[in-house]
């Protein structure tokens, strides 16, 4: 069990550093690298543990983080003493809690429909995706509270707020001291994965989740202008302590990322700078055992929120704290971080707007589906943490041991996936037969548009054509992925009524094109929505094929010079399957939709 409010304010009472100690500890420190002390400007947003309004989180002053019901009541009566704050239910989880999303406006909007009205930009944040990275919820109550009853009610007159406190609810009561032992805090701490044991941060494409169901719908009724994600990092030590990134500028949305980088980034870092934080890009060593080897530029596929904001043209904003930082510091850097976001959305709501109308419309004739790895021209001056590397008594390999004292590393060389891999025509257009009725829903989940067939339709379109698929040997994240060599053939086929249609000319075009091209890494076929065409149901006896097979040659010549030619291979001449199979694959009673793609593209 997590403290009830009672219990954290008692239990603030009893702390002798108070809010604003340095001493304070988790049950993880001793094993831990050393902590860097911390006293930033941001401390005098937090206020006093016996305060009426003081959130659960300044109740146990900045060491733990509320339960579900905990969290619920105290925004509750938020809710029930301000006009600007509503509550809205996105629906049940799977274990049957309420995922709630508060509504922040200025007009007190509790509708889709009533918020777009008052024609501002809206910032949508979300906590939680990954329960025991919770940081957003407690900063975004602390936030909201400073706006309905506190001074700051200003920042929703150029912009909405919409904020999720807990994305990821069942696995948020699976609740421990235990669980992230890498991170420090808050005191108790939810579960990764949902309570099917799948991860929400996987499942942005594929949406097999109910939780990410609900959000998808959320996104596409209520159309934010900016996403928030956040997250608590794993891995190396270092000084930023909010580090958040995005898209790149090679990818769907150049636009936005232009935005993102000319317009967000330096007004979020000098606030968190004059809050007393080191904010910084997204961090992933490429050796966490040499940081001379430098970092990684890291692009996210539609699987993940960032990958996913990029395929849709949503500016999507990932958050990653600092797994080390206390988690107070980490709860002030990102009230600060989303405080600025609203201003600076606000101030910049045309320039935003203009940014996201360009990508959404832009229907690039080329598409990219995958990128390589290349060193980039500009290297990086990296703000870390030294150490030391000793061979281990226990595992017997060399481990790193960080030092807690701050260091340059200057130019660090950085990996960036801003090669272009496999390029694709834009179709016009995709078809879907009706029996696909699973692919056919994620579609419409996604919000992407589609037209129905009213009959039995004749059309020239192109049709991939596999070989050679290969599966996982284990299942990823639920679903059995597979990989597959590809052709794109022309074909004239009647589709039945019920097909739909799928434009590309539509601002959700790109991710369409993401989520049925099969060789794009998140694509439906990849994560097996398709898999039953690799299934042969029809089959030739040998003792058919042979006499067929002595007539195929005795009518066409042509074909004999072609087995003949086929027999040149020694391993297909000494293989009686592959020789009969030749013949079967080259007959009428042959499976022509054997590895044939569904999905037609029209021209």
């Amino acid at each position: 069990m997590r403290l009830s409010s009672l219990s954290l304010m008692l239990f603030a009472l009893t702390l002798l550093p108070g809010a604003n100690g340095a001493d304070l500890t988790y049950i993880n420190d001793d094993i831990l690298p050393p902590k860097v002390d911390w006293q930033g400007a941001s401390l005098a947003l937090m206020r006093e543990a016996n305060d009426p309004w003081a959130t659960p989180f300044e109740q146990s002053a900045g060491l733990d983080s509320p339960d579900y019901q905990t969290t619920m009541e105290w925004l509750d009566k938020l809710v029930a003493q301000s006009p600007m704050v509503q509550k809205v239910s996105l629906g049940k989880s799977p274990q049957g809690r309420d995922l709630w999303m508060i509504v922040a406006s200025a007009e007190g909007a509790d509708t889709p429909k009533s918020l777009a009205d008052n024609g501002k930009p809206t910032v949508l944040v979300q906590a939680g995706i990954h329960s025991g990275e919770i940081d957003g919820k407690d900063a975004g109550m602390m936030l909201l509270r400073d706006i309905a009853m506190g001074t700051k009610a200003g920042l929703l007159d150029g912009a909405n707020l919409l904020f999720v406190p807990i994305f990821s609810v069942d696995a948020h009561e699976r609740s421990s001291e235990f669980n992230r032992v890498n991170q420090r805090g808050p005191k108790h701490m939810g579960w990764r994965t949902n309570a099917r044991n799948l991860n929400l941060n996987r499942d942005y494409a594929k949406a097999d989740t109910l939780e990410m169901q609900l959000m998808l719908s959320a996104i596409n009724e209520w159309q934010p202008q900016l996403y928030i994600d956040v997250h608590v990092t794993d891995g190396i030590d270092y000084q930023y302590d909010v580090t958040f990134g995005y898209n790149l500028p090679q990818g769907l949305s150049p636009a936005i990322y232009g935005w993102l980088d000319s317009h967000y980034r330096p007004a979020v870092e000098t606030a968190l700078s004059d809050a007393g934080h080191i904010p910084g890009q997204l961090i992933f060593a490429l050796d966490e055992t040499d940081l001379s080897k430098g970092m990684s530029w890291w692009r996210a596929t539609p699987r993940f929120s960032n990958g996913y904001g990029d395929a849709r043209h949503l500016p999507t904003i990932l958050i990653e704290n600092h797994s080390l930082k206390p988690f107070r510091q980490r709860v002030l850097g990102t009230y600060v971080m989303l405080e600025q976001t609203l201003k600076t959305v606000a101030t910049e709501a045309t320039s935003l707007k203009a940014a996201i109308m360009k990508d959404s419309f832009h229907y690039a004739q080329l598409i990219t589906l995958t990128w390589e790895d290349e060193i980039q021209p500009q290297g990086w001056d990296f703000k870390g943490i030294d150490y030391k590397t000793e061979t281990s008594s226990i595992s017997g390999t060399k481990v790193v041991r960080w030092l807690g004292e701050p260091k340059l590393y200057p130019q660090l060389p950085v990996l960036g996936s801003t090669k272009a891999g496999i390029k694709v025509s834009r179709p016009a257009a995709y078809f879907i037969p009706p029996q696909w009725q699973e692919a056919i829903a994620r579609l419409h989940l996604h919000g992407i548009r589609m037209t129905e067939l009213k009959q039995d339709t004749e059309l020239k379109l192109q049709q991939y054509r596999f070989d050679n698929p290969v599966f996982d040997t284990k299942d990823f994240e639920g679903r059995h992925r597979v990989k597959a060599d590809s052709k794109l053939e022309k074909v004239s086929v009647t589709l039945p009524a019920g097909t739909v249609k799928i434009p590309t000319d539509q601002p959700l075009g790109d991710l369409a094109i993401m989520l049925l091209e099969p060789q794009s890494p998140d694509s439906l076929l990849q994560w097996g929505f398709f898999n039953p065409i690799f299934s042969r149901t029809e089959y030739m006896e040998d003792y058919a094929v042979e006499p067929m097979a002595a007539k195929m040659l005795q009518d066409n010549p042509g074909l004999k010079a072609e087995f003949d030619q086929a027999l040149l291979d020694p391993a297909f001449a000494t293989d009686p399957h592959a020789r009969l199979r030749w013949f079967y694959e080259r007959s009428p009673y042959y499976d022509n939709q054997y590895l044939r793609y569904p999905v037609y593209r029209g021209r």
